[in-house]
């Protein structure tokens, strides 16, 4: 599953609130825990976020507090009393057997010793797997027979998605798009190794002017800055998409690709759109102009400009043409 489906299926879950809980596994560095927070951001929840592993279990279950003869247990404070949202339990296999036994009764029956959690809140957790070289424990069958179970891995596509929405650098996403094998590689001899978040970092370095190697490491770094030397000679891409020139599609393959994703970037109106296509239909094979649609695309619609960009597309034959083969190719 991908970052976008598994987004897709968990909106799923809170619009249909359909309140059971969720584990997803994956490796580390892909978003498990960034995309739960932007979830509960989208749909205005609250988001508490509880290692286990760094309680111990009268942690969660409370203190007993002696009380005309009889034993309570005072619930702890960082558990929701109120309102809705997501509780998250992040990197809960990192928790030793007996910690995650105590979270057995919270995962399935919402409660543990006198605490109740209020109804609209959902419980989701995550974690890595063992052949992610993870220090994990591993789950016991009553614990992972209470939740429902995602594994989710790396996807270009998502990362692209969330870095054009961030505005993260133009250069690691254009590298990315033509290395894509190095979006996600642990390298087991070097301390720093790229993944999704590494790369996130490396993108608030690079635009600092400060060395990304700390980040993704000494390969990945050393492939980038030569990516990037090459990358400088890509088209005047604002002269692009504003209409006022219109140069030759590179033939580099690096070149194509560092063009293509830095159009995306700066397509954020119709008319920039609009400006990019003409010159893409024009200049590149198909192949580039379905590339430079499938990330430019889901940019407009969330932005609501793509009815928008619909009906000038329609209003010339070259693009109309274009946006009907695209139809045909994203429905087969």
């Amino acid at each position: 599953m991908t970052p976008l489906e598994l987004k897709e299926y968990l909106t799923g879950l809170i619009e249909n609130r359909v309140n059971l809980s969720a584990m997803i596994w994956g490796p580390p560095g892909i978003g498990k825990s960034s995309l739960v927070q932007q979830i509960a951001q989208a749909h205005e929840l609250d988001f508490v976020d509880v290692r286990l592993s760094q309680l111990a279990p009268t942690d969660l279950r409370g203190l007993p507090v002696p009380e005309n003869g009889i034993t309570y247990w005072a619930p702890p404070e960082f558990l929701p009393r109120k309102g809705s949202g997501i509780l998250f339990m992040d990197e809960i296999n990192m928790a030793p057997p007996a910690m995650q036994g105590v979270a057995q009764q919270l995962i399935l029956d919402r409660r543990v010793g006198n605490y109740q959690l209020p109804e609209n809140w959902f419980i989701w957790a995550a974690g890595n797997r063992k052949v992610d070289r993870a220090s994990v424990f591993d789950m016991p069958a009553p614990l992972a027979n209470r939740f429902m179970h995602f594994e989710v891995g790396p996807c270009i596509d998502s990362f692209k998605r969330y870095a054009f929405q961030r505005e993260l650098s133009q250069s690691i996403i254009g590298f990315l798009a033509f290395r894509q094998d190095l979006l996600h590689k642990i390298l087991p001899d070097e301390m720093a190794w790229p993944s999704p978040r590494s790369w996130e970092m490396a993108a608030q370095l690079h635009s600092a002017g400060l060395d990304i190697e700390p980040a993704v490491g000494l390969s990945a770094a050393a492939e980038f800055y030569a990516y990037v030397d090459i990358a400088e000679k890509i088209p005047d891409i604002l002269s692009i998409v504003s209409g006022k020139k219109s140069p030759e599609f590179p033939d580099d393959i690096s070149l194509r690709y560092a063009t293509v994703m830095s159009l995306v970037a700066q397509s954020r109106t119709v008319e920039a759109t609009l400006n990019a296509l003409r010159w893409l239909v024009d200049k590149a094979s198909a192949e580039w102009v379905q590339l430079y649609a499938a990330d430019a695309f889901p940019l407009l619609r969330e932005s609501n400009l793509m009815a928008d960009l619909q009906q000038s597309i329609l209003q010339e034959e070259k693009l109309k043409n274009f946006l009907l083969d695209y139809a045909q190719m994203m429905a087969s």
